[in-house]
């Protein structure tokens, strides 16, 4: 798109101030709304600022030198939020809230908002939130964590950190990041109000407040009446959530100061006071295109486009000022223009600055910064609590145990160990988990730490990223694999990419456990068995952990604890329901499977550590889960047929450790890769590909389950590998069977 909306604009904004044709758009005066002169007047010059950037950034990219327009003129009454709240209250923000961050800045001793700005503009890594990685709204200093362009995504974790203000006060934690009475705010358009996770996320704070729960956040919604081309129906969003149980509904002009400015305060003192949830319809107008490619024209008339210019907030703002004496339309013309001026000199300087290099310097962000640690333990691994908390289990943990029982006490631990940590979900509480993982928790550690979730997965990861954003540690369920696709965007958009995008400045670290994968028996079809991993094998920076037995679960859990506490990283767990309660492997009552429990510092398992069960060089058998269930009980039957085996169970599935899986098979003459994920997908395409690079020589096969959806009943089965077609295609690639041995996929 041309600059001409953009100029048109300015014109008309200088042209109004030439010809004394500026008017207020509220009969209230400052003082009706305890605003200083002073005060107003800072509020124009963050108007302003914006509005000269967004012209700006046209600019830059008629010269190939910017690459972000999505602007913010005719929402620049946002800055009047800036002003009202503290500059500790935590903001998520809408893309248009340039004014918002800009005034929130000049309130802070040594920010740079015009600069900073500039920096992100023409992607510099000097850009101080992105470090040129994207064009963000964002500060650390500033309390405002940089959010993606994924529609209304920002919205469940904005819930889940003002819910963690309360749950840290309730649980006694005063090492938080937000202050005891602070308030989240949440800003969006009126288009985003239509997804459906902003309407869960604001369900999700009714649902709370409606049964007492503190819940202090100010829904912004700036009501421009448009989504790119999209009309809002006029008076949809008032009608849509002005009656909601347990939400607070203020409405205000966004293009009146004093009226934004009223209806601020009022929403402030809800949220502050009275610890609810307040929904402040905003209604602004957009003043160009969605971005710099988009011309209104071609989907509104000439009359609408005027109508919504004659409501420019930057000018009524102006006339507010030059009625009530504060500045002269001299005085307001002279301030646009030095602002002009100023952006012009700095803009080259910011050209000059640094690029990314090379791919290294744009993946530096990916895995955050380990945190500082303190010299000596925070936290206490022994102890009379803990001889407490155990005391009614203390023989049952002298006694071989399954996955599902040794995890419970593992959760345990973690809770004793670390006062900030939390663990929520569906059904986690008093029922203890669908499969008695959360056994006991509730009663031991108490509803603020064991915390009930309504049905709403967007929800249950929305509040662990907010949480984790207020300095609490979350370990979040997912009841079933299956439902983790309802908000796999809360990990792939939301938790994996903030530290990327904030340049290793924010972080939300965290342990999600997920039940999932194959071969339960008496339960399920497809959506409590899915065998599919592949939501999270693509997703940088993400650890995926898979244990196949109890003690390795309990062990890999503690080093998935370690990683987002110590190093700050967003972790998915992925307990296989199949094991849970499996005690035996080879005969019925061997009791192979099942392990007595290890205290915390007992057992440790490294990140990256893979098992390696067998010294056999015929043949090695990779793989992990239920896989590496199956394939011991291969190895025992071919054993007995003179087949030596050794079977390497991976663990942790992102990243692989190539090396160590390279190490454990080179001695071997044939690797069998078994994968209880469909053929495609899964990890056995990551592992095939390992083998032809680093082993070309080395015969390779692989097992693996069908690309189907998994069925009812005993048929469940039928698409997966088994014992018996591990150990054919063993035989196979080893010669014992009279086949021509052969690559590629087997038959489960």
């Amino acid at each position: 798109m041309s600059n001409d909306a953009a100029e048109q604009v300015h014109r008309q904004f200088l042209d109004a101030l030439d010809s004394g044709m500026v008017r207020r758009r509220s009969s209230l005066g400052l003082a009706d709304v305890g605003l200083a002169p002073d005060r107003a007047a800072a509020l124009f010059r963050s108007q302003a600022l914006s509005r000269q950037l967004d012209r700006l950034s046209r600019k830059l990219q008629a010269r190939g030198e910017g690459f972000y327009t999505i602007g913010s003129s005719g929402h620049e009454s946002n800055a009047v939020l800036a002003e009202v709240l503290r500059t500790d209250d935590m903001a998520f923000l809408h893309y248009r809230d340039a004014a918002f961050q800009i005034h929130r800045a000049h309130r802070v001793p040594g920010e740079n908002p015009a600069w900073d700005m500039l920096l992100s503009f023409v992607a510099s890594a000097d850009d101080p939130i992105s470090g040129g990685r994207h064009k963000v709204l964002g500060s650390k200093r500033l309390f405002i964590p940089p959010q993606t362009s994924t529609i209304a995504s920002h919205l469940p974790k904005a819930v889940g950190t003002a819910f963690s203000i309360g749950i840290a006060r309730k649980m006694g934690f005063d090492d938080t990041v937000l202050a005891r009475d602070g308030v989240v705010l949440c800003s969006f358009g009126d288009a985003s109000a239509n997804h459906s996770t902003a309407l869960g996320a604001i369900n999700t704070a009714c649902w709370a407040a409606f049964q007492g729960t503190p819940m202090p956040i100010i829904f912004l919604c700036e009501d421009n009446g448009i989504g790119i081309s999209t009309r809002t129906p006029p008076g949809w969003i008032e009608a849509n959530f002005s009656t909601r149980a347990g939400l607070h509904y203020v409405a205000c002009d966004g293009s009146d100061l004093i009226d934004t400015m009223r209806a601020g305060l009022e929403a402030e003192s809800i949220a502050r006071k009275q610890r609810k949830p307040v929904f402040l319809h905003m209604k602004t107008v957009r003043l160009y295109g969605h971005a710099g490619n988009d011309v209104q024209l071609a989907y509104r008339s000439k009359d609408e486009v005027r109508a919504e210019e004659e409501r420019d907030p930057l000018l009524a703002t102006a006339a507010l000022l030059i009625e009530e004496g504060v500045m002269s339309a001299a005085e307001v013309r002279g301030e646009y223009y030095a602002i002009e001026a100023t952006l012009e000199r700095q803009v080259e300087l910011a050209i000059a600055r640094p690029k990314l290099h090379d791919a290294r310097a744009v993946m530096a962000s990916i895995v955050p910064p380990a945190r500082a640690l303190p010299d000596t333990p925070a936290f206490p691994l022994s102890g009379p609590r803990r001889s407490d908390i155990f005391a009614d289990d203390a023989a049952a943990m002298e006694k071989p145990q399954h996955m599902a029982k040794l995890l419970s006490w593992a959760l345990a631990d973690v809770l004793l160990e670390h006062p900030n940590a939390i663990v929520c979900g569906e059904d986690v509480g008093p029922k203890g988990g669908v499969y008695a993982v959360t056994q006991k928790l509730h009663q031991r550690f108490g509803s603020a730490r064991v915390i009930n979730t309504l049905l709403d997965e967007q929800a249950i990861l929305g509040l662990a990223i907010g949480a984790a954003h207020n300095g609490l540690l979350p370990l979040p369920e997912i009841q079933f694999l299956a439902y983790v696709h309802n908000a796999e965007d809360q990990i792939r958009g939301e938790a994996a990419t903030l530290p990327f995008f904030s340049d290793g400045q924010f972080t939300n670290p965290m342990v999600v456990r997920i039940a999932g994968l194959p071969y339960q028996k008496g339960f399920g079809g497809h959506f409590h068995n899915d065998n599919s991993l592949a939501v999270f094998r693509d997703i940088p920076g993400v650890v995926l952990a898979v244990p196949s037995n109890g003690r390795d679960a309990v062990a890999m859990l503690r080093e998935c604890v370690r990683l987002a506490y110590e190093e700050q990283r967003v972790v998915i767990f992925v307990e296989p329901i199949a094991l849970y309660m499996t005690r035996d492997l080879h005969e019925p009552g061997d009791g192979l499977w099942a392990s007595i429990y290890q205290p915390p510092g007992e057992g440790v398992i490294g990140f990256g550590e893979i098992g390696v069960a067998g010294a056999g060089t015929d043949l090695a058998i990779v793989t992990y889960g239920n896989g590496f269930y199956l394939s011991l009980q291969a190895q025992n039957l071919l054993a007995k047929q003179g087949v030596a085996v050794r079977v390497i169970d991976l663990r942790w599935l992102g990243p692989v450790n190539d090396d160590a899986v390279i190490g454990a098979v080179a001695l071997c003459d044939h690797v069998l890769v078994v994968d209880e994920c469909r053929i495609t997908g899964s990890q056995s395409e990551a592992l095939m590909a390992l083998m032809a690079e680093r082993l070309p020589d080395k015969a390779a096969a692989r097992i693996v389950a069908q690309d189907s959806f998994i069925p009812l009943g005993r048929a469940a089965t039928h698409t997966l590998p088994s014992r018996d077609g591990i150990v054919a295609k063993a035989l196979e690639m080893v010669g014992r069977n009279n086949r021509p041995e052969r690559g590629g996929i087997a038959n489960p």
